[in-house]
């Protein structure tokens, strides 16, 4: 098995630092080029929003003319029939535009807000699987896809609430203040605006002093999220174990903690809701009373009276969320600033600018003086043991050496059409220089190099690189899906046919024809409903069918009975004919046929050979076949 140090690399290499947190004008100054792929759209959407308004404003200036038609001397058939139904029509016509022009805008706008959702989405996916292993194995998956998911609705919230919301109320409440204005008193527009000024002023304070209780919920929910999936990923373990009560208690105080910050932000609301009541409910009064004195002094109609009212209720029901709204929206401007930090996370393996693709000729592989370590200092380089020794510019600050140095000045060739087999104890180094020939890591500048037919593959880009590679890994995870699906993954595109042949190559064909549904089998959520073995020949099978030029065997069939290991191995080594192969082995028997055996301790090749040079030199490797022969090692690493 790897060692820990492998999959425990700390969180102090460049790229896996936090972006600083911007502004929320910096935040949607990052939105806006997506926005602006629709800005037609935008434009459209504008119009009819204020065309919308001036329908809703004309509602209550209508029904003023109705109220007070209605006025009118007795006896006056004509009048009576004429003045009112047409009044009244054209109040039926007013309301129905209010909501027509609202759901063209809508409409129209759909389209603007749920492709500038996919386009973040979709580069955030990419950006997350261009990131190098280092992050993935840092992260939190439900965390981070918690992350993702807000930063999505974000996008529908702050457009939703800025369009929809926000910027047609302040056009209302300009053409009522305007109205109020020109119309009446300038006593009834100063009304207004005190009451607008003071209403969003505490609005503003009381919600950002409650913000940090809705961060804190937030931040609850996505532990609680976090320890959930982590739990439900691992079953097995938490089965093994007999550690449900303490799966679920550990849940159950993160849920603990999310309802207490709940409450707080529920209680916050309600301290907010009740002080935006009182300041409308004194304006509107202020506002009546006023109106109920110019009516009584005949400077106002009835009508007068019923359409300031109506201005007021118009004006206010929207503002009672502009607390939410308001709250919605800074979160809304966290979320996706979040999720733009994603999108800003340095990528540590990156293609340089013009990298060319690998050209593979022969197919030769070469390790050059590479030295390697997870775990680094400040300086995130580790040097070779001869380069640290005396060379240095003695007026120069030391560079911090690699606190666990897992590679020391490794070199060695793969010929083409070569096997070179690895062996060694766990931690020695061997899976390290898969994870560096596949680029997940990238050997650091001054530490050495590796070649693929004389380019050194930082040159060159990860995809051509990696399609040039197939490689059936130590610990096989199979997606949530079928048979076929896993394995035709290795060449998408494949015909049925094509993966049949695979899979018989593989020796896993009659099992899979054996079950009810054949290939379209579901396998399980990270492959648990296949056992270890025939999850290894699926890997096998999906290698197989990509037959690229270079494979990386890392214990290919370590989770296979003798007697299908022995099948599997003839298969193995007919399909590696031609190919370069690196083999990373525990048990011996499975690299006798090597063309060179390298044996790795603590980071270096301490030995090399064939199988019977590395016997008759009576080393390591002599001894390590004695103890598996004598059947008390079935497993060296």
């Amino acid at each position: 098995m790897r060692g820990l140090a492998h999959g425990n690399p700390t969180s102090t290499a460049p790229a896996a630092h936090s972006p600083s947190t911007r502004s929320d004008w910096g935040t949607l100054q990052r939105l806006f080029p997506y926005l602006w792929r629709y800005r037609w759209r935008v434009g459209a959407a504008l119009a009819f929003m204020v065309v919308a308004k001036l329908a809703n404003v004309g509602v209550p200036v209508l029904l003023k003319h109705l109220v007070d038609s209605l006025s009118i001397q007795p006896g006056d058939p004509q009048a009576l029939l004429v003045v009112p139904v047409g009044l009244l029509l054209a109040y039926g016509a007013l309301r129905l535009s209010t909501s027509l022009f609202t759901e063209l805008r809508e409409l129209i706008f759909a389209k603007a807000t749920e492709g500038t959702a996919r386009s973040l989405s979709l580069q955030v996916f990419n950006h997350l699987h261009g990131m190098s292993l280092r992050f993935h194995l840092e992260r939190q998956t439900g965390g981070m896809t918690r992350d993702i998911e807000r930063g999505t609705r974000a996008v529908h919230a702050l457009v939703s609430y800025s369009l929809y919301s926000i910027l047609p109320t302040l056009i209302e409440v300009a053409l009522v203040l305007t109205l109020l204005a020109v119309q009446f008193d300038s006593l009834f527009a100063w009304i207004t605006v005190a009451a607008l000024v003071v209403y969003v002023a505490f609005t503003f304070k009381i919600t950002e002093w409650r913000t940090q209780f809705r961060r804190e919920m937030n931040e609850m929910d996505s532990k609680a999220h976090t320890k959930a999936i982590d739990s439900l990923l691992n079953y097995e373990t938490v089965k093994y174990f007999n550690n449900e009560p303490w799966e679920a208690r550990r849940y159950d105080e993160s849920l603990e903690r999310l309802r207490k910050a709940a409450l707080k932000s529920q209680t916050t609301l309600s301290i907010l809701n009740t002080g935006q009541q009182l300041i409308i409910a004194v304006a509107l009064v202020l506002m009546l009373w006023r109106a109920t004195q110019g009516v009584v002094d005949g400077r106002l109609t009835l009508g007068d009276l019923v359409m300031i009212n109506a201005f007021m209720i118009q004006l206010y029901i929207p503002l009672n969320f502009l607390g939410v709204i308001y709250r919605e929206i800074k979160q809304a401007l966290t979320d996706l600033d979040k999720m733009f930090g994603l999108l800003e996370r340095e990528r540590e393996v990156a293609d340089a600018p013009g990298a060319p693709d690998l050209q593979v000729a022969t197919g030769r592989v070469r390790f050059e003086g590479v030295s390697f370590a997870y775990e680094r200092g400040a300086a995130a380089a580790a040097v070779p043991a001869s380069a640290a020794q005396g060379s240095a510019d003695p007026h120069e600050p030391p560079k911090p050496a690699a606190r666990r140095p897992i590679l020391q000045d490794v070199s060695f060739e793969i010929p083409p059409g070569k096997t070179v087999a690895v062996v060694g104890s766990s931690g020695a180094g061997k899976s390290t220089l898969a994870r560096l020939m596949f680029r997940f890591y990238d050997v650091p500048d001054g530490a050495g190099r590796i070649t693929i037919d004389g380019q050194d593959i930082r040159a060159v880009t990860q995809a051509s690189l990696r399609r040039a590679i197939g490689i059936v890994p130590q610990d096989t995870v199979l997606f949530n899906d079928t048979v076929e699906y896993n394995i035709a993954y290795g060449r998408p595109g494949a015909s049925r046919q094509e993966v049949q042949a695979a899979a018989r190559a593989a020796r896993i064909h009659d099992f899979i024809a054996s079950t009810p549904q054949g290939y379209d089998t579901m396998v399980g959520e990270r492959g648990l409903k296949l056992s270890g073995g025939e999850k290894q020949r699926v890997a096998i099978a999906r290698t197989l069918l990509k037959d690229p030029p270079i494979l990386i065997f890392d214990e290919a069939t370590s989770a296979l009975d003798s007697t299908n290991e022995r099948a599997i191995q003839a298969e193995l080594r007919s399909a590696a004919q031609g190919k370069t192969t690196l083999v990373i082995a525990h048990r011996l028997s499975t690299v006798v046929d090597a063309h060179e055996i390298l044996v790795m301790e603590d980071g270096r090749i301490i030995e090399r050979g064939s199988h019977e040079a590395l016997l008759a030199l009576g080393g390591r490797y002599a001894s390590m076949w004695a103890l598996q022969r004598s059947g008390h090692g079935n497993q060296v690493a």
